[in-house]
């Protein structure tokens, strides 16, 4: 299997996952946002800490130079899920997805201006026709939605288009995934724990229960996600991450009963579709390209 098919399967991954996540997240009901902020990454960090245990990997970069955008994408990813639970604890559900579903298309944004990675009007035009499609999947109404809690939530997708593309860079520089997924938890922890301290509300088992799942989600999403920005450039896999549209409705309708209407329906199929376009066309260049680079074979010699 190629870097670039592995890193597709890692993403679809990651959107199942964070799927799931989303839906604990719903169950858990009423807590404060920081509340369910800290228990999502304080599972992760444990499940992150033992798999380094078992691989033996040291807590903290290789190489000096890579500390800063390790901060960088902690930071960015820490502000990027506190605006996101924000968003979703006062705007409605469609409204705050949409705004999280930026982020794949920052992340192509950010690995061309910083990564310097090439951005072809095909990525481009594939990008935004799977955000189309999930313009017609969440269908957003801001007509009545609260400003500051919009601006929080684009700002969440930002963020976390930022924080991918150093996950890009720092794996492709020799930074280990359960390595990063540990330094972001523990960051985000950290960050907010001050809040748990005095904001502290009481839980039932039940939503104990399901902060736990979230963790576990958010684990499982975050190696999955971190090993695909690892394998594979953002422009050739983000489009697939748009595939967590399809899995949240899907649970939605398990979980909660909850129904899809044509229009989702028709996002579905353009989601699918700009993906499916975007595995032929690379399966076709690399073809070509490996056509191109077979040495010539020898002209046979004259009798």
């Amino acid at each position: 299997m190629s870097k670039r098919n592995k890193a597709i399967l890692l993403i679809i991954l990651s959107a199942f996952s964070f799927a799931f996540m989303f839906a604990f997240v719903h169950l858990s009901g009423d807590l404060p946002t920081m509340q369910k902020v800290f228990f999502r990454n304080f599972v992760a960090l444990f499940f992150a800490l033992g798999v380094m245990k078992k691989n033996h990997i040291r807590f903290g970069c290789k190489n000096k130079k890579n500390s800063a955008i390790l901060f960088v994408r902690a930071f960015a990813g820490s502000l990027g899920m506190v605006a996101n639970f924000y968003a979703i604890d006062v705007l409605v559900i469609s409204d705050a997805s949409i705004l999280n579903k930026m982020s794949p298309f920052f992340c192509v944004v950010f690995s061309y201006l910083f990564l310097k990675e090439k951005l072809t009007m095909f990525n481009l035009l594939t990008i935004i026709g799977a955000f189309i499609g999930a313009l017609f999947v969440i269908k957003p109404t801001f007509a009545n939605a609260d400003l500051f809690a919009s601006v929080m939530g684009f700002l969440g997708g930002m963020s976390a288009g930022l924080a991918y593309t150093c996950v890009r860079y720092l794996g492709s520089h020799g930074e280990k995934g359960p390595m990063i997924v540990a330094y972001f938890s523990a960051f985000s922890c950290l960050l907010a724990l001050p809040w748990l301290i005095f904001d502290f509300h009481p839980m039932t088992w039940w939503q104990l229960l399901c902060l736990i799942g979230a963790g576990f989600g958010a684990a499982g999403g975050q190696f999955a996600i971190t090993a695909a920005y690892s394998n594979a450039p953002a422009k050739e896999i983000s489009v697939f991450d748009y595939t967590q549209i399809i899995f949240t409705a899907s649970l939605g309708f398990l979980m909660f009963d909850q129904i899809p209407d044509v229009w989702s329906f028709l996002g579905y199929i353009i989601i699918v579709s700009m993906a499916v376009i975007v595995f032929i066309y690379n399966n076709r260049k690399d073809k070509h390209a490996a056509q191109e680079t077979e040495p010539a074979s020898e002209p046979a010699e004259s009798k």
